[in-house]
């Protein structure tokens, strides 16, 4: 039987009547897992003021209705959910009355990510969730599918998105039809196995679950945790009689004060870097588990962050960029977690299997001139820019400390930007952005020198783009 065409050899379903990939649907119990998400924000929904209007046994009632009523939509939503691989593109269907159909080009797939909350664990399910250039959230979320059909999916797409643009032949010495590394080799009559084969990868690092802990705690949320405690007894000894608004009231506004740390050592917990060929693989989660999978040529730019409170201890944050993946300080996940915490040479280590010979600790940083402190009076002092041979640096941050280092071949454009205080001074902020990810500014520098860089990023970044990254010619 022939290969699906542009499918991966050996992946994927048996092409059906005229050669194309038959639709598959997500498992069964998706559904049913997505239900049970939908009653916790009913109850959220509902308030705790409605349950002491209405009694128990009313807000029991409207809870099951519609609960019944969302898992019906969520049965007929499934029911007309399908996705298939044609060519090179995922294809997802969906909807009733309005049909709908994404057709998602892989080789603008930037990453792919396997997620298991506690539910699907329980279920033997997960979540694949890609990530493409251009947006700003999920670009198509596959929930659920068992564990090992995502598992073959997810491999399956990266070989589809890393052969983008190259005719579809099999390498040197491989023969045609053969599967790829890390590739499931077809069975009798064609049949593939369900269980992926895994690659062999090397371990990077694997962050302390005590450091990642302490970091926590050394958070300004931490140091707010006794005025929360202070704001709960508050709310009983006021209260007329010892009510549940009492008592939910005060334990929601100390959760409001201690939800960031915890969230983040939910998701770094067991954190752990794995180097596979030419991609980074990132496990962690204690009640929900990911697996993501980046190809380092997607790599963006990485952001070191020293806070305030880890410095005594020598501690740093990397965060990693790619393109249509946007990730603020203050998102959960950690799906752009390098390093959730560890110590400088941990971090070098890791820098150089992604950006290799560029130092953290070395960079030529020079700081804008002394009058830039009429507009930053404070930040003045730490502010930085540098162009090495593989990278443009700045640094900013007189209370949380940040480096972000672009590499040139992602520099998509080069602005310079004078606000009015700015002229006055003769000032201006050089601005190199990337792909849909952040945009690296050196700012308030000497007017001459911001045109002056604005022209050697241009030039170093159209080399970079035209000799793939080849260090820029200097005299």
């Amino acid at each position: 039987m022939p290969p699906v065409p542009g499918a991966a050899p050996g992946v994927g379903p048996a092409p059906g009547p005229g050669g194309v990939e038959p639709r598959q649907r997500l498992h069964p119990l998706s559904p049913f897992l997505h239900g049970a998400k939908s009653l916790l924000a009913i109850i959220a929904a509902m308030s705790w003021s409605t349950l002491s209007r209405v009694g128990l046994g009313w807000f029991a009632l409207m809870v099951v209705l519609l609960l019944l009523g969302s898992l019906v939509l969520y049965v007929v939503s499934w029911y007309n959910t399908g996705y298939h691989v044609v060519g090179r593109e995922l294809r997802i269907h969906e909807g009733l009355l309005w049909r709908r159909t994404r057709a998602i080009p892989l080789e603008r797939l930037q990453a792919v990510e396997v997620v298991r909350p506690l539910l699907a664990r329980l279920s033997g399910l997960a979540e694949l969730r890609l990530e493409v250039v251009g947006g700003g959230k999920t670009e198509a979320p596959l929930a659920y599918l068992r564990i090992a059909d995502a598992a073959v999916l997810r491999e399956r797409l990266l070989t589809l998105a890393g052969r983008a643009g190259a005719p579809a032949v099999a390498p040197a010495g491989v023969p045609q039809g053969a599967p790829g590394p890390g590739m499931p080799a077809p069975g009798p009559a064609g049949v593939v196995p369900t269980k992926p084969v895994e690659v062999a990868g090397r371990d990077l690092h694997a962050v302390s679950n005590r450091d990642l802990l302490v970091s926590q705690l050394l958070t300004p949320q931490a140091f707010l945790v006794p005025f929360g405690v202070a704001f709960v007894l508050y709310q009983f000894l006021s209260a007329a009689s010892f009510s549940f608004i009492a008592v939910a009231s005060g334990l929601t506004a100390l959760a409001g004060v201690l939800l960031q740390p915890v969230r983040r050592v939910v998701d770094d917990w067991n954190f752990r870097l794995v180097r596979e060929d030419e991609r980074l693989r990132v496990r962690h989660g204690l009640l929900e588990t990911r697996a993501q999978t980046v190809p380092l040529v997607r790599v963006q730019a990485i952001v070191a962050t020293w806070p305030l409170l880890w410095r005594a201890k020598g501690w740093l944050l990397l965060r990693l960029h790619v393109a249509g993946v946007s990730v603020g300080e203050g998102d959960s996940g950690g799906t752009d977690r390098l390093l959730p915490v560890g110590v400088p040479p941990t971090a070098q280590s890791i820098m150089n299997e992604v950006l290799p010979r560029v130092d953290l600790a070395t960079l030529p940083l020079t700081t804008p001139p002394a009058r830039a402190r009429w507009l930053h009076p404070f930040a003045q002092p730490v502010m930085g820019a540098a162009l090495t041979d593989e990278v443009f640096a700045v640094r900013s941050g007189p209370i949380t400390r940040l480096v972000m280092v672009v590499p040139y071949a992602r520099i998509q454009s080069v602005r310079v930007i004078q606000g009015p205080l700015q002229r006055r001074l003769g000032l201006a902020t050089v601005y190199a952005d990337t792909a849909g990810g952040p945009s690296a500014a050196a700012g308030s520098r000497d007017l001459r020198e911001a045109w002056a860089m604005a022209a050697d990023l241009t030039a170093r970044a159209r080399h970079a783009r035209a000799t793939g990254a080849a260090p820029f010619p200097t005299a």
